[in-house]
């Protein structure tokens, strides 16, 4: 392009003649009407994670400290750049399995933006915007499940969730990973009598602990993982988790090889197999 169209190229970010929410509305039903989608008891397959990326430049706008929890030694515990969010979805060919980008924004470092649209708008939390994106996209898809890294496992996540799906307008279920120290509860089966307030949890469950003490209890099965039919051992149990929140979420814990996950679904009725399926 010409350096002399430069300025009324300018005029086309700021047109009110299209919208950002108009332009991704028509890329989800292009999507919906034309992608070979992968679905899960009728619900399509949604990927998102967040993504941190480096900048030089700490004055550019939404740049910030960010911290990065990574297993790598050679990555900084604190960087400056943006932290970006993504949505995809899950579509498949009879060779191979891809993620679509639906859509991906800035989701931190910009709250001083957000005060001069509206005093009353407010930006929420990585996590929560994430929830937010992805029942965006299952108004769209109807129904859909969201696969989520361990770090989206959190009470706030799990609020936004429930309240997106009282409102009836799509419906939505999360699959993600719990940290090796999370602790869930079993239901109160005892009920009060008299006065007082009923009990919301019962005891105690350390989920990493379960690996030894309930070794005897964990079934075989053959999963497809990463294109190939492997052998894993499981344990599946439903059970509350978060602290004042005492949701009812589906705990899977897996050993694979050498390695040993504790995955969660808010969809009590997802099969096991299934949530071991779609989270590795």
């Amino acid at each position: 392009m010409h350096s002399r169209c430069y300025e009324n190229l300018i005029h086309f970010f700021r047109s009110s003649a299209w919208s950002l929410e108009s332009l991704r509305l028509t890329w989800l039903q292009i999507v919906k009407r034309t992608a070979p989608l992968s679905y899960v008891n009728g619900m399509a397959v949604l990927i998102g994670d967040g993504m941190k990326q480096t900048k030089e430049a700490r004055r550019m706008p939404g740049v910030k400290k960010l911290h990065q929890e990574s297993e790598n030694s050679s990555k900084a515990e604190h960087i400056f750049g943006h932290l970006f969010g993504a949505i995809g979805i899950l579509m498949r060919t009879p060779q191979k399995w891809f993620c679509l980008p639906l859509f991906m924004n800035l989701q931190d470092g910009v709250k001083t933006i957000f005060g001069w649209r509206d005093p009353s708008e407010r930006q929420d939390s990585h996590v929560v915007q994430m929830i937010d994106q992805g029942f965006a996209a299952a108004k769209t898809f109807g129904k859909a499940l969201l696969l989520l890294d361990r770090y989206f496992l959190s009470v706030p996540a799990l609020k936004r969730l429930s309240e997106w799906n009282a409102s009836g307008t799509a419906r939505m279920h999360i699959v993600t990973k719990a940290k090796s120290n999370a602790v869930a509860y079993e239901p109160p089966f005892v009920t009060k009598k008299g006065r007082g307030r009923p009990r919301k949890k019962g005891a105690e469950v350390k989920l990493k602990s379960l690996f030894q003490s309930r070794a005897d209890a964990f079934q075989t099965a053959q999963v497809t993982i990463y294109g190939k039919e492997e052998t894993v051992h499981y344990l599946c149990l439903d059970l509350l988790w978060g602290q004042g929140l005492y949701q009812e979420l589906r705990f899977v814990l897996v050993r694979f090889g050498d390695q040993l996950s504790i995955l969660v679904s808010t969809d009590l009725t997802l099969e096991a197999t299934d949530i071991i399926r779609w989270s590795t």
